[in-house]
């Protein structure tokens, strides 16, 4: 017997990928040598509740036999798993998902399989900011992009940091920092800094800038908050966040700040163990107005932590009162900001943050800006993410708008270092769109680097692993030019294809000047104003300036049209516009044969360069050369 399930054909599951509540669905699986089944049965789960349906046979294809069961979604939000059984002379056979759980094709089981597939049934009503959808963003560790004080001077008088020299390697070792590792060297980037870098952006095509934390805390990375209502003075003051929003907004740029509400500093105003500020920590006294914030095991040294980091507590989301200080009262923390100009927030370790938690954070955000995008961290497929034992519900309608997109990011790095092939990078990324709410696929944070990972050059270069060599190999590590060269032109066909594909681009301050470096704080280096790669920044503006040429590309439909070898091509098309994008990461030169015939496409031109090729029939052979990337505008005649 051989049986098969596509869930990403219209044949087998329609329609395709999440749905709204309600939404009814048909499912079919086919069969061929099965003779006549004694029963057919759909077997699935919604919220925990199991349930069974007799398919019907409804018609034939070829040697194959089609059963059928059309089901209406549930009127609530959830994730509907299903797997099939055939009940036949010879016994029973399951049929479920594949092993990676990536939908599409499916695989035979002998038993009840734990591998299911998943339909996505969201709130009708969810809708994500068209302004995100449309923007480029810029993510920037503010210490390290840029001063901006005439005199090069550190804002603040604070004297318990170690300053440093622009550019030099930030500290990575305990004895840098006197025997225990602080994280307080700084090197001066400051708020005005990037007030007066907003026209460099602008010319690059950014829309949207995300702040790692600015507000008050001891270290440089500031995931360590000490106050959530004051910006921290090494950045700059209020003034200095306000004049930043404004003429942002008279550059059509908007401000995304990172909040980091599961735990914060134990140098803080509601926990004050160093006993540096002047309030009654919950640290100080069982009395204080934040003593319920944090569990504390055995008053007042063993309390939970971060990962068992005891510099930052972890706080009790139960709280009534740290809720109502971050959420729920006029001025809470996340409308306070936003009434100073911010348009947005991105949540740390959101999977840390309990579902209550999000639900009211997204109230309390769209009801004082129903506008303002909610970014979660999330590293997996956020839409059946299991935290702590519990399935999360970021993508059903009332949590999130986006989360950054790692998922994506580590296909695109296996595919151009050939660990993977087109078609498995295929199988990875229809995943997110099959099992994605259309209003969060096209917001998802499309991310190549980030504060907590190597630097894309790095990552797709010929560098050794980092789990092969010490922190003092990374800190000295600089490719050499023709691994540089390399990994640069690699780096030109990831970007193009994340300026592409759906979702929101998002570049890691200096990415597009070809800065490079391993993870944490190597990552975080200072950007080199004086040592730009010139062709790649113009690549990179090219690539932004061709995404934002068509809608298409912005909330445009998305299918592969090839994926061979090493070679990946796709389209974007809208009732105005199609492109078809090509990309060979292979060693060798390659004709990609592209079927472009159901979309009435006759003639195609590449917009990077002059060349343009025709075909009356729709079916185009194109030339690429190893490391090629082609992006095509195609007409009908």
């Amino acid at each position: 017997m051989k049986i098969e399930h596509n869930s990403q054909l219209e044949i087998y599951r329609s329609p395709f990928g999440a749905v709204t509540c309600g939404t009814p669905v048909t499912i079919r699986i086919a069969a061929s040598d099965a003779g006549i089944p004694s029963a057919v049965l759909l077997h699935y789960r919604f919220n925990e509740e199991q349930y069974s349906l007799n398919m019907a046979y409804v018609f034939n294809v070829g040697d194959y036999c089609f059963y059928s069961a059309e089901i209406t979604m549930p009127q609530t939000a959830g994730l509907f798993l299903y797997y099939f059984e055939f009940i036949c002379d010879s016994g029973k056979i399951y049929y479920g998902n594949n092993h990676q759980c990536l939908g599409g094709t499916g695989e035979e089981y002998d038993n009840i399989p734990d591998k299911l597939y998943q339909i996505t049934v969201y709130d009708e009503n969810y809708k994500t900011p068209d302004w995100f959808k449309n923007s480029v963003v810029y993510q920037i560790f503010p210490d390290r992009f840029f001063n901006g004080n005439e005199n090069g001077e550190f804002c603040g008088e604070r004297n318990d940091i170690i300053k440093r020299r622009w550019g030099d390697t930030p500290f990575y070792k305990q004895e840098q920092f006197g025997g225990e590792y602080k994280s307080n060297d700084f090197f001066g980037g400051n708020l005005k800094g990037i007030t007066k870098k907003l026209d460099y952006l602008k010319e690059l095509g950014i829309g949207a800038i995300y702040l790692n934390p600015i507000f008050k805390a001891y270290s440089n990375h500031k995931y360590d908050t000490g106050d959530y209502m004051q910006i921290d003075e090494s950045f700059g003051t209020l003034d200095d966040f306000r004049t930043l929003c404004k003429e942002a907004e008279n550059r059509n740029i908007k401000i995304i700040l990172d909040g980091v509400f599961n735990h914060t500093g134990s140098n803080s105003v509601y926990f004050n163990k160093n006993g540096e500020y002047h309030s009654v920590g919950a640290y100080q006294s069982q009395q204080s107005p934040y003593s319920d914030w944090y569990n504390f095991k055995n008053w007042p040294n063993e309390y939970d932590a971060w990962w068992g980091t005891k510099t930052l507590p972890a706080v009790n989301e139960n709280s009534e009162s740290f809720r109502k200080f971050i959420l729920n009262s006029d001025d809470a923390v996340v409308k306070h900001w936003l009434k100073q100009g911010a348009s947005g927030w991105r949540l740390d370790v959101v999977d840390e943050l309990p579902d209550f938690f999000v639900k009211d954070l997204r109230t309390a955000v769209k009801n004082t800006d129903p506008d303002a995008v909610i970014i979660g961290e999330v590293w997996e497929d956020a839409s059946n993410k299991i935290s702590y034992g519990k399935l999360r519900e970021y993508f059903l309608g009332s949590e999130l708008d986006s989360v950054m997109n790692y998922p994506l990011r580590q296909a695109l790095i296996d595919l151009s270092k050939n660990n993977i092939d087109a078609a498995e990078f295929n199988k990875r990324i229809m995943s997110l769109k099959e099992n994605y709410p259309a209003p969060a696929y096209y917001s998802l944070l499309n991310i190549l680097s980030s504060h907590d990972v190597e630097r894309i050059l790095t990552a797709i270069s010929s560098a050794p692993d980092k789990n092969s060599v010490n922190r003092d190999f990374m800190a000295d590590f600089r490719l050499d030019q023709d691994s540089y060269s390399d990994a640069a032109k690699k780096l030109k066909q990831i970007v193009m294809l994340q300026m592409l594909l759906p979702g929101v681009p998002c570049i890691y301050y200096g990415d597009e000047i070809g800065i490079q470096g391993y993870n944490d704080p190597f990552c975080r280096q200072c950007f080199c104003w004086d040592n730009i790669n010139e062709e790649l920044k113009s690549w990179y503006a090219l690539a932004i300036r061709i995404r934002k040429s068509s809608d298409a590309f912005t909330g445009g439909a998305f299918e592969t049209v090839y994926a061979f070898n090493y070679g990946y091509c796709f389209i974007r098309f809208n009732k105005n516009d199609k492109y078809a994008v090509c990309a060979n990461f292979g060693r060798d030169t390659e004709w990609f044969r592209l079927d472009l015939a159901r979309f009435g496409i006759k003639s195609i031109q590449n917009e990077i360069c002059n060349e343009c090729f025709s075909s009356p029939d729709g079916i185009f052979y194109i030339p690429m050369t190893s490391g090629d990337i082609k992006v095509f505008k195609c007409t009908k005649d």
